[in-house]
């Protein structure tokens, strides 16, 4: 014989609370009900002691809400976004939301497909990293008026509300930074992308070579494919070296490509930073294992994520009618990989 299912009313009955109390606090709404730490900590114990399961399917037909929240990323080989998914893991359970969470791969059919899937879920927001070539998806949820909220890359032709990095401003900084410390051959390898993001990672490098008066070169932009990352880094790396102004220094505009672009560094026997300075995008515990550490331009990951979140529920719970469109500022963590060339 089964065991009988455990109501909010039994919670209620054993904490002597009432129940509509105790519904506020596992729906996480302590904090608007004002309820002290003390009494929802003793509710949360006892649900838990009990083995409370909520009935989703119930809640759901009566709010018209799921009470989750789509999240497609781009990569979840990626250490950038599968840290910037755990953060928006937490801070949607903060605000009383579930996350599923599903990757494109870069692509945009795969991207499709997830969105065609979490909407038969009837997921009530989303949060996307969008892939190359789904601006078409993102103008459909637009028109469709479903609550999304676009993480890291736009596309700023569709207005729409979005939280990423300054990618323009990040890789000046870290142009400038290198020309700063002595470097004037300076090269940067991207993926070839239409995505605004990366457009703007090479508008950064360009335009901080030009006012710093360094000549640009073309063989010191290499552009790559994101299938065939490998494969085409090391071509590239190669270019810019037999170049007849060969580089001095590299960007990697992503950390894919840098960790494809440092091990055939080693391959080559080229040092860093006495034969090569090296600035990376990105941030990830490989940089600290290089034998050289790796200097990088830090997203701030945590603030990413959590107002994401913060956006999408405001939108979904209609607390926000404008439109948020937000940039942030990338932090350079300078390290021996772009030491000033004259103090070598």
């Amino acid at each position: 014989m089964s065991k009988q299912k455990v109501s909010l009313k039994d919670i209620a009955r054993k904490a002597q609370v009432s129940t509509a109390l105790v519904s506020y606090v596992l729906n996480g709404k302590q904090k608007e009900a004002r309820i002290g730490e003390e009494i929802a900590s003793k509710i949360k114990q006892i649900a838990y002691e009990l083995n409370y399961q909520p009935n989703y399917l119930a809640r759901s037909l009566r709010s018209g809400k799921t009470q989750t929240i789509g999240l497609i990323i781009a990569d979840i080989s990626n250490p950038f976004f599968a840290s910037i998914a755990r953060i928006i893991e937490d801070e949607a359970k903060q605000n009383g939301y579930t996350v599923i969470i599903g990757s494109s791969d870069e692509n945009a059919d795969k991207s499709r497909d997830l969105l065609a899937v979490l909407m038969n879920r009837q997921i009530d927001g989303y949060i996307i990293v969008s892939a190359e070539n789904s601006a078409e998806q993102v103008q459909d949820l637009v028109e469709k008026d479903i609550p999304f909220v676009l993480l890291d890359r736009y596309f700023p032709n569709i207005y729409t509300d979005f939280v990423s990095t300054d990618h323009y401003e990040a890789a000046y900084e870290g142009t400038s930074h290198l020309i700063a410390n002595g470097y004037r051959r300076i090269g940067m390898i991207a993926y070839r992308s239409a995505m605004y993001h990366m457009k703007e990672r090479i508008r950064g490098y360009r335009e901080s070579l030009n006012d710093n008066q360094v000549s640009f070169r073309k063989p010191w932009l290499r552009e790559v494919n994101f299938s065939r990352t490998e494969q085409e880094v090391r071509m590239a790396i190669d270019e810019q070296l037999k170049a007849k102004s060969s580089v001095d220094a590299l960007i990697f505009a992503s950390y894919g490509i840098a960790i494809n672009g440092l091990r055939y560094l080693n391959e080559l026997n080229l040092t860093v930073p006495d034969d090569l300075g090296v600035v990376s995008f990105g941030q990830a515990e490989g940089f600290d294992l290089y034998y050289c550490p790796i200097t990088y331009l830090k997203q701030p990951i945590g603030l990413l994520g959590q107002t994401a979140v913060q956006l999408l529920v405001e939108k979904m719970n209609g607390q926000r009618s404008e439109t948020a469109q937000i940039l942030m500022k990338a932090e350079l963590i300078s390290r021996e990989s772009s030491t000033t060339r004259n103090a070598r």
